[in-house]
C-alpha cells in the first residue's frame, strides 16, 4: 500500500449503504469471473455476511521466486526451502469499509487487534487512495515494517517462511472476526 497511513476516524456516512450495495454486487462478479485469490473467497464471502462493514480490495500474500516466477504464485514455501535464498514478497492485505456505528466501531477494535498478533509484520491503518475513494476505508497488511509503505518487499527464505506463517494466521484471525461480526447489527 504506497499510501499506507495511520488510521482515520470513523466519519458519519450517508451514502453507505448505497456504496455497500455497489461493492456487493462488484463482489459477487468477482467471485464469478476468479479474480479473487481462491484462498480469500471464503473469507470475502464471511465478510459480506457483516452488515457494518464491506471488503473492497484484498491479496492473498504471493511468495515469487525463481523456481515460481508466477506473480499470484500460490504454492507454498517449504518445498523451497533449502534451494532458495531470495523472495519477493507480494503483500497480503484486506481493505474494508465500515459503518460508523457501535457495531462499526467494535469491528474496527477487533481488526486493529489483529496487528498485535505480530507488530513487526501487520499493520492496520487507512489508505489515502481508498479513503479518497470511500471514507472509512481501513487496510489490514501483512509486511515487514520497513517495506510498509510498499506492495512488494525483497526478503531472505526465512523471512518468507515466517510471512508465509503469519499471513496464514492473520487470514484466520479476519475469518473468525468476520464470523462474531455476522450476526451483530450494523
Amino acid at each position: 500500500m504506497e499510501t499506507f497511513e495511520e488510521a482515520r476516524p470513523l466519519t458519519d456516512d450517508p451514502a453507505y449503504d448505497t456504496e455497500r450495495q455497489i461493492a456487493q454486487a462488484g463482489l459477487r462478479a468477482a467471485m464469478g469471473d476468479g479474480s479473487i485469490d481462491p484462498p480469500l473467497i471464503g473469507l470475502l464471502w464471511e465478510f459480506s455476511l457483516v452488515p457494518h462493514c464491506f471488503t473492497l480490495q484484498s491479496c492473498y500474500g504471493h511468495f515469487v521466486h525463481e523456481r515460481q516466477p508466477e506473480l499470484h504464485n500460490l504454492e507454498p514455501l517449504a518445498d523451497y526451502a533449502d534451494t532458495l535464498s531470495d523472495v519477493l514478497y507480494r503483500i497480503a492485505y484486506l481493505a474494508v469499509c465500515i459503518r460508523k456505528s457501535e457495531a462499526g466501531r467494535a469491528l474496527q477494535r477487533d481488526l486493529r487487534s489483529v496487528a498485535a498478533i505480530d507488530p513487526p509484520y501487520i499493520q492496520h491503518g487507512s489508505a489515502g487512495w481508498f479513503w479518497e475513494q470511500r471514507i472509512n476505508t481501513y487496510v489490514l497488511q501483512v509486511e515487514p515494517a520497513r517495506c510498509r509503505l510498499q506492495d512488494t518487499c525483497p526478503v531472505g527464505i526465512s523471512e518468507a517462511l515466517r510471512l508465509e506463517q503469519i499471513r496464514d494466521r492473520f487470514f484466520h484471525e479476519l475469518l473468525m472476526i468476520a464470523r462474531r461480526h455476522r450476526s451483530r447489527e450494523g
